[in-house]
Protein backbone atom coordinates (compact mmCIF):
# COMPACT_ATOMS: atom_id res chain seq x y z
CA UNK A 1 0.00 0.00 0.00
CA UNK A 2 1.38 3.42 -0.97
CA UNK A 3 1.38 6.21 1.59
CA UNK A 4 0.09 9.70 0.89
CA UNK A 5 2.61 12.55 0.94
CA UNK A 6 1.65 15.02 3.67
CA UNK A 7 2.80 18.56 4.29
CA UNK A 8 1.30 21.89 5.22
CA UNK A 9 -1.27 23.37 2.87
CA UNK A 10 0.46 26.73 2.68
CA UNK A 11 1.24 30.02 4.40
CA UNK A 12 -1.38 32.40 5.75
CA UNK A 13 0.11 35.88 6.20
CA UNK A 14 -1.81 38.33 8.36
CA UNK A 15 -0.79 41.97 8.69
CA UNK A 16 -2.00 44.59 11.12
CA UNK A 17 -0.92 48.01 9.89
CA UNK A 18 -1.01 51.02 12.19
CA UNK A 19 -0.29 54.72 11.60
CA UNK A 20 -1.15 54.54 7.90
CA UNK A 21 -1.76 57.16 5.21
CA UNK A 22 -5.40 58.07 5.92
CA UNK A 23 -6.11 59.05 2.31
CA UNK A 24 -4.88 55.66 1.08
CA UNK A 25 -7.16 53.92 3.58
CA UNK A 26 -10.19 55.72 2.09
CA UNK A 27 -9.26 55.09 -1.55
CA UNK A 28 -11.57 52.49 -3.12
CA UNK A 29 -9.64 52.51 -6.41
CA UNK A 30 -6.31 52.01 -4.65
CA UNK A 31 -7.62 48.91 -2.85
CA UNK A 32 -9.22 47.58 -6.04
CA UNK A 33 -6.03 48.07 -8.07
CA UNK A 34 -3.97 46.44 -5.33
CA UNK A 35 -6.18 43.35 -5.27
CA UNK A 36 -6.20 43.28 -9.06
CA UNK A 37 -2.40 43.44 -9.54
CA UNK A 38 -0.95 41.81 -6.41
CA UNK A 39 -1.77 38.19 -7.32
CA UNK A 40 0.36 38.33 -10.48
CA UNK A 41 3.16 40.17 -8.62
CA UNK A 42 3.28 37.25 -6.18
CA UNK A 43 3.00 34.56 -8.87
CA UNK A 44 -0.64 33.75 -8.12
CA UNK A 45 -3.66 33.42 -10.39
CA UNK A 46 -6.86 35.44 -9.97
CA UNK A 47 -10.06 33.43 -10.23
CA UNK A 48 -12.32 36.49 -10.06
CA UNK A 49 -12.07 40.23 -10.30
CA UNK A 50 -11.69 41.91 -6.91
CA UNK A 51 -14.84 42.76 -4.96
CA UNK A 52 -14.38 46.07 -3.13
CA UNK A 53 -16.89 48.15 -1.15
CA UNK A 54 -16.83 51.27 1.00
CA UNK A 55 -17.86 50.50 4.55
CA UNK A 56 -18.51 52.60 7.65
CA UNK A 57 -18.70 50.51 10.76
CA UNK A 58 -19.32 51.14 14.44
CA UNK A 59 -15.65 52.02 15.05
CA UNK A 60 -15.56 55.22 13.02
CA UNK A 61 -17.24 58.03 11.17
CA UNK A 62 -15.22 57.90 7.96
CA UNK A 63 -15.97 55.02 5.59
CA UNK A 64 -13.13 52.61 5.06
CA UNK A 65 -12.76 50.02 2.33
CA UNK A 66 -13.16 46.27 2.42
CA UNK A 67 -11.98 44.16 -0.48
CA UNK A 68 -11.42 40.56 -1.41
CA UNK A 69 -10.06 38.65 -4.37
CA UNK A 70 -10.34 34.93 -4.83
CA UNK A 71 -7.19 33.38 -6.21
CA UNK A 72 -6.57 29.83 -7.41
CA UNK A 73 -4.25 29.50 -4.42
CA UNK A 74 -6.97 30.79 -1.95
CA UNK A 75 -7.63 34.50 -1.21
CA UNK A 76 -6.38 38.00 -0.39
CA UNK A 77 -8.44 40.40 1.74
CA UNK A 78 -8.06 43.99 2.96
CA UNK A 79 -10.10 45.95 5.54
CA UNK A 80 -9.25 49.60 6.19
CA UNK A 81 -10.20 51.84 9.13
CA UNK A 82 -9.28 55.46 8.29
CA UNK A 83 -10.37 56.97 11.62
CA UNK A 84 -8.03 54.61 13.44
CA UNK A 85 -5.25 54.81 10.79
CA UNK A 86 -5.40 50.99 10.63
CA UNK A 87 -5.52 48.23 8.02
CA UNK A 88 -6.00 44.47 8.31
CA UNK A 89 -4.64 42.31 5.48
CA UNK A 90 -4.71 38.54 4.85
CA UNK A 91 -3.01 36.47 2.18
CA UNK A 92 -3.74 32.76 2.28
CA UNK A 93 -2.02 30.66 -0.36
CA UNK A 94 -1.68 26.92 -0.99
CA UNK A 95 1.79 27.56 -2.38
CA UNK A 96 4.76 29.50 -1.02
CA UNK A 97 5.09 33.17 -1.97
CA UNK A 98 7.54 35.97 -1.22
CA UNK A 99 6.23 37.10 2.16
CA UNK A 100 8.74 39.97 2.51
CA UNK A 101 7.80 41.29 -0.93
CA UNK A 102 4.11 41.28 0.06
CA UNK A 103 4.86 43.11 3.32
CA UNK A 104 6.94 45.77 1.54
CA UNK A 105 4.21 46.19 -1.09
CA UNK A 106 1.51 46.86 1.53
CA UNK A 107 3.79 49.02 3.70
CA UNK A 108 4.48 51.27 0.70
CA UNK A 109 0.89 51.23 -0.58
CA UNK A 110 -0.70 52.27 2.70
CA UNK A 111 2.25 54.19 4.17
CA UNK A 112 2.25 51.85 7.17
CA UNK A 113 4.52 53.09 9.98
CA UNK A 114 3.93 50.18 12.42
CA UNK A 115 3.27 46.67 11.22
CA UNK A 116 2.65 43.39 12.98
CA UNK A 117 2.94 40.27 10.89
CA UNK A 118 2.02 36.69 11.55
CA UNK A 119 2.59 33.70 9.32
CA UNK A 120 0.65 30.55 10.07
CA UNK A 121 1.34 27.31 8.25
CA UNK A 122 -2.16 26.07 7.45
CA UNK A 123 -3.42 22.55 6.84
CA UNK A 124 -0.62 20.63 8.49
CA UNK A 125 -0.74 17.06 7.19
CA UNK A 126 -2.99 18.06 4.30
CA UNK A 127 -2.76 15.27 1.69
CA UNK A 128 -1.19 16.97 -1.33
CA UNK A 129 -0.34 14.02 -3.55
CA UNK A 130 -2.83 11.24 -3.85
CA UNK A 131 -1.48 7.92 -4.99
CA UNK A 132 -3.34 4.76 -5.91
CA UNK A 133 -3.52 2.07 -3.29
Amino acid sequence: MNQQAFQDFGPHLTLDGKRCDTEALKDLNLVYNCLNELPSLLGMEKMTLPYVVPWKDKFGVTPGVSGFVMIAESHISIHTFPDQDYVFIDIFSCKPFDIEKAIRYFADLFGIKEIKQHVVERGLNFPRNYESY
